[in-house]
């Protein structure tokens, strides 16, 4: 056991804490490191698109629609509303003939400021494609439409492709889905929570994908290369997600979640990790996690200064000057 903390500094003093739950494993569920408590449930919230991606397609969506790498990509992404975000899931929708008309995530700007400014200067305004989980909905509906259950009612978790998300999440932590807490996630579907032990081995698996049923193992390696080729559709430009890919290069693939969630599948180390910070805190997630995959050799010393900006940010007061910065911090027991 250790303690993994994010401090925030000011000056010379730790102005606020924030308490970080984390659990590595390895294929076969052995522990790696854990901090605070990783067997109370925990919603995952988008950390899990991953597996809502893979239970697509091992229903057979790319065989039918012919998806491609980055539209796949998409499905598992909480994207930032850039351009080719917003055609990647215009193609999913035009591949399965729907229209935006379908989609039932709600309506936000883009999170990308280039993106949201532009839009607001030609006059558009944003539909429920900009939203940052319209390629998870457009997976869904593909699903929907592939097993033959309603797309009308894709988000209700009596749907069949629901059921069987949830069932194919299950398998893959070694949980049963009866048993999970259900909530209602910011997008509308159901969202699971579980044990961070049980979810880091979902992230393991995605990793390397072992001991599974085969149709399953396909369907991990098929988003984890989709997300490994193009992290930039994982997140977008300049991102946490997107840039801790690309700076690791084939080693990693991550997806982070809502309230300091974040999932990281260690290809070449053939672990996964995941955390929540306790308090939600979404500024403390990149800290965190920097730090983990540091101890955990996940990333070397030369990554980890190429992912400083997350890793060991910088505190900045309302004239743009440096007053502090958020550290990782690993306390062992």
């Amino acid at each position: 056991m250790s303690e993994l903390n994010v401090e925030v500094t000011r000056g010379g003093l730790v102005e606020s804490v924030h308490h970080v739950a984390a659990c590595a494993v390895d294929t076969r569920g052995n522990v790696l490191f854990a901090s605070g408590d990783v067997d109370t449930p925990v919603y995952l919230r988008s950390s899990a698109k991953p597996f809502i991606a893979a239970a697509a397609i091992k229903a057979g969506v790319v065989e039918r629609f012919g998806f491609n790498s980055r539209e796949i990509a998409i499905m598992a992404a909480s994207h930032f509303g850039e351009p080719f975000h917003v055609a990647a899931v215009a193609s999913i929708l035009e591949k399965i003939g729907l229209d935006e008309s379908a989609l039932q995530c709600g309506t936000h700007s883009p999170y990308d400021e280039a993106s949201a400014r532009a839009l607001r200067e030609s006059g558009v305004a944003p539909t429920p494609i900009y939203n940052n989980c319209s390629g998870k909905h457009a997976g869904i509906l593909a699903l929907c439409l592939t097993i033959g259950a309603d797309p009308a009612t894709y988000l209700d978790a009596s749907n069949p492709a629901q059921r069987a998300i949830l069932a194919f999440c299950a398998r893959v932590s070694d949980d049963d889905a009866a048993t999970w807490p259900l909530g209602v996630d910011g997008c509308g579907i159901p969202v699971y929570a579980t044990a961070l032990r049980r979810a880091a081995l979902s992230f393991a698996r995605l990793a390397a994908p072992e001991g599974m049923d085969p149709a399953d193992a396909r369907a991990l390696a098929r988003v984890r290369d989709a997300m490994a080729a193009h992290p930039e559709y994982v997140a977008g430009t300049n991102q946490l997600d997107t840039v801790l890919m690309q700076r690791a290069g084939p080693k990693i693939v991550c997806k982070g979640g809502a309230e300091g969630v974040h999932g990281v599948a260690a290809i070449e180390r053939r672990l996964g990790f995941v955390s929540k910070v306790c308090d939600g805190a979404g500024r403390a997630r990149g800290p965190s996690t920097v730090a983990a995959l540091r101890a955990l050799n996940v990333i070397d010393e030369d990554e980890a200064t190429e992912l400083v900006r997350f890793g060991r940010p910088i505190v900045y007061n309302r004239a743009g000057r440096p007053v502090g910065e958020i550290r990782g911090l690993i306390l062992a027991e």
